[in-house]
């Protein structure tokens, strides 16, 4: 995060909440406990929600532990805690989630929006209830496997010259920095102009996780759910194309 300082200063009148997705996506940030009750005084200060998105939160690694926003004093009915089923049991494409406040006044109100326009489908409904039950000896497993293929990733792009990727304490995404131009441009030629043994590669354009216009346009997200023979084959992929983009700024 900011200083306290800096982050005060985006702040205004019409301010009414903080978002912080934690772990993060796109980034895979896992926000520390110490940085969260940054956020909590600013919260106290402007009487603002916080807005916590805590759907990757079983998956911290090294050694890391998730804070849950829930957990922070003093603005109990200030916190509003986002989660879902899709990602923790892998079932993207259910639409299962929560919201969960101590704020009677919150949580009368969303329901009232549930009541009225959301239909969650009665087979996600059923495996959510089901998936539960699944034992925890699952998350370790998940856990170690997305360690591995995270260190595939980063390792492997930071061998290609003139990139740089972070190592993530949470989530399965990266946020890594290339070589190129603009990253729409790139993320569009290798759909449509590149293929390397017959393959390419499909990422996401970072610039469009920013709302600061011209951020990102070096940066693009990848998201490592393949096994690692997959992600190390795109690796291979993603540095020859590299090699031949005509955006390529080195």
């Amino acid at each position: 995060l900011p200083a306290m300082a800096e982050f005060e200063k985006a702040i205004t009148p019409k301010t009414k909440a903080i978002m912080v997705c934690n772990p993060n996506n796109p980034t895979g940030y896992l926000y520390s406990k110490e940085e969260l009750e940054v956020l909590q005084e600013l919260v106290k200060k402007y009487d603002l929600y916080l807005i916590a998105d805590e759907v990757y939160r079983e998956f911290v690694y090294d050694g890391h532990k998730h804070y849950s926003a829930m957990y922070l004093k003093e603005i109990e009915n200030n916190v509003i805690l986002i989660d879902s089923v899709s990602k923790r049991y892998s079932a993207c494409g259910v639409r299962i989630g929560c919201m969960i406040s101590k704020n009677k006044e919150v949580m009368k109100t969303a329901l009232k929006f549930a009541q009225a326009r959301l239909s969650p489908p009665t087979f996600g409904q059923v495996a959510a209830e089901a998936a539960i039950d699944t034992p925890e000896s699952y998350f370790t497993e998940v856990g170690a496997e997305y360690i591995a293929r995270r260190n595939v990733v980063v390792e492997g792009i930071n061998k290609i010259e003139g990139a740089y990727c972070p190592n993530p304490a949470g989530a399965f995404y990266v946020v890594a920095k290339l070589p190129i131009d603009n990253s729409d441009k790139f993320c569009k030629w290798l759909l449509e102009d590149f293929s390397y043994k017959n393959e390419t590669v499909m990422l996401a354009p970072a610039s469009g996780f920013y709302s600061t216009k011209g951020r990102g346009l070096d940066e693009v997200r990848i998201s490592y759910v393949l096994n690692c023979d997959d992600l190390r084959s795109s690796i291979k992929c993603l540095d020859e194309a590299l090699k031949v983009y005509p955006g390529r700024t080195i």
